[in-house]
């Protein structure tokens, strides 16, 4: 192994060991020697990587914001229309979020209101979310009527705050409950045509493989049209 690819992969550990280290304790309470020792390295080594507490955050938003970006790359190398692509990106990054523990810490880190950070993952978030609205408005594939930006902002709200509540309970974040806000939704954003076509469970040909996530009901979202 060259220099280079040590120092990238202890550059990498650290960037691991910071996202649990601030999932944990949080931006104010995270220890710069925790993180190193989480990385099995000193001090002395995460400054050679990072300045301060600050920039290994920001770091770690960086590999945040890249997984989400990868995600939605991903849907649209397989797009078929702006209305599947938003349901199959959305459960991409829930996800991410059940499964990777520094896109949870970007969130996270990104909704500290402590810190200012370079990365918004909630604007980025949304961008995605108007985008892909805007394109299924010239699909055709919107009810005639239905005000865009009302209805981004619902989706964002809910779907972030799904990432809230799944800090306690990661079954906010199951296919399971993901799958239920959009069959409560998509008959009121969607025309009948376009209905026909749309799986609200998400395609089961992305990176977010069905068995990898739990198929049954989870005890407080019995029925999921009902609870959203």
């Amino acid at each position: 192994m060259t220099k280079q690819e040590r120092a990238e992969r202890t550059r990498h550990a650290l960037i691991r060991s910071a996202a649990a280290v601030f999932e944990q304790y949080g931006y104010a309470q995270a220890r710069l020697a925790l993180i190193a020792a989480g990385a099995g390295v000193s001090t002395g080594a995460l400054h050679f990587h990072f300045e301060n507490k600050a920039a290994v955050a920001a770091a770690v938003e960086a590999e945040a914001s890249h997984a989400l970006r990868a995600a939605s790359r991903g849907v649209y190398r397989r797009k078929t229309t702006a209305l599947q692509a938003l349901t199959d990106t959305s459960h991409a990054l829930a996800h991410l979020l059940r499964r990777d523990t520094v896109t949870r810490a970007g969130f996270r880190l990104s909704g500290d209101a402590t810190r200012s950070g370079e990365v918004d993952l909630r604007r980025q978030w949304q961008d995605c979310v108007q985008q892909l609205l805007t394109e299924a408005a010239g699909e055709g594939s919107l009810v005639s009527g239905v005000p865009r930006a009302d209805m981004a902002a619902t989706i964002v709200a809910a779907t972030t705050g799904f990432e809230v509540l799944g800090r306690r309970n990661s079954e906010w974040l199951s296919r399971y409950s993901l799958t239920g806000f959009w069959q409560l939704l998509l008959p009121r954003l969607a025309t009948p045509e376009a209905l026909t076509r749309l799986d609200p469970a998400g395609v089961d040909s992305l990176a977010v493989p069905a068995r990898s996530l739990p198929d049954h009901a989870p005890p407080r979202l019995a029925n999921p049209a009902l609870r959203f």
